[in-house]
């Protein structure tokens, strides 16, 4: 999965940030064993919205580690465990070994139903991209519909949307296309989603772990769609989306279905929105990291574990990819005719 290929470079290249765990404690399979489950206990964020019962974990797996379990044996205990979690953003590392948490049957199936090639090669005219910054726009084929694809949410150029209006915005309305996005920057998201937006309004709130208990978490913080720029563009607007859109183009997402002329159509999201702690370090060399706080909707809700239903279902199978047709891209066209007369 190109997420977790990301997530194991990072474990390579920032070792400047390592975090151990106490001050040389013993390294022992029960020790360590120990350790991680405390830390998770102390730390993980999503308990409650995902309803996770991290005392049954002990007790179904602390019986198995003994002084005599083997390196490769506690791996597999601890791995079962983040497994438990369902989390994409929680993970274990070991240079023999690696493993994040989620549904990677369904991530397979949701990379084997988009090629983005097919939409380049028989739907899109005058493409304009960009490897470095992560993205691909350009104009239907004989429609007045613009396209924008994002496999990451990286643009760190300020005037990234400043140069999508001038390249789409003459257009009656546009497409989005997030599949199989693996994420990015939230702050970045919220300068793209403010391309659309006419208005000021809360969307989503952020509570990070602060104690012991499963229910201690910092004060509320509040995000606000906002308009950005000196243009928006309102006019109709299609998210197309899967499986593996994940965290900070899910959080894209909250903004984009604030909005009235945003419809979603695809699969539904990943739900993994949380940021994560800093890398973490067992005695034995075992590496991992894990969600520390919890998303909210306005009334209260979370999208954790669950994603952003469609409005519109719809999905590619690998026969029709492999004609060069994109019945997601197609479902698209269908709702903007019908719904607004574009074509």
């Amino acid at each position: 999965m190109k997420y977790f290929l990301m997530i194991s470079a990072a474990f390579l290249l920032c070792g400047c940030q390592q975090l151990i765990l106490g001050d040389e404690p013993a390294n022992d399979p029960e020790t360590n064993f120990e350790l991680f489950w405390q830390d998770f206990d102390r730390h993980y964020g999503l308990f409650g919205v995902r309803g996770h019962d991290w005392d049954s974990i002990y007790v179904a797996y602390r019986p198995q580690v003994t002084a005599m379990t083997t390196k490769e044996e506690l791996f597999e205990i601890n791995r079962q465990m983040v497994e438990y979690l369902d989390d994409s953003h929680t993970f274990i590392y070991w240079p023999q070994r690696a493993f994040y948490s989620g549904n990677s049957a369904t991530d397979e199936q949701a990379e084997a139903e988009f090629d983005f090639s097919v939409i380049h090669d028989n739907y899109l005219e005058e493409i304009d991209s960009s490897r470095a910054e992560g993205y691909a726009m350009g104009q239907l084929s004989g429609r007045k519909i613009g396209y924008l694809h994002l496999p990451g949410v990286e643009m760190e150029d300020p005037a990234f949307g400043d140069r999508l209006l001038r390249r789409l915005g003459h257009n009656d309305a546009l497409i989005i296309d997030l599949r199989n996005n693996s994420g990015g920057s939230d702050e970045v998201s919220a300068n793209l989603a403010g391309r659309f937006a006419d208005r000021e309004e809360l969307v989503y709130t952020i509570q990070e772990r602060n104690g012991p208990e499963h229910t201690d978490f910092a004060e509320k913080k509040e995000y606000y769609l906002r308009a950005r720029g000196e243009e928006s563009f309102t006019k109709p607007i299609v998210v197309l989306t899967d499986n593996i859109t994940v965290s900070a183009a899910e959080v894209m997402l909250i903004y984009l279905k604030a909005l009235p002329h945003v419809t979603q159509i695809g699969d539904a999201t990943s739900g993994d929105f949380s940021d994560t702690s800093m890398r973490r370090f067992l005695p034995n060399g075992f590496q991992y990291q894990y969600s520390i706080m919890k998303f909210l909707l306005p009334d209260g809700t979370s999208l954790d574990g669950v994603g952003h239903v469609p409005d519109i279902f719809a999905e590619n199978t690998a026969e029709e990819l492999a004609a060069g047709n994109d019945r997601v891209l197609e479902r698209a066209f269908q709702f903007l005719f019908e719904e607004y007369g574009i074509e």
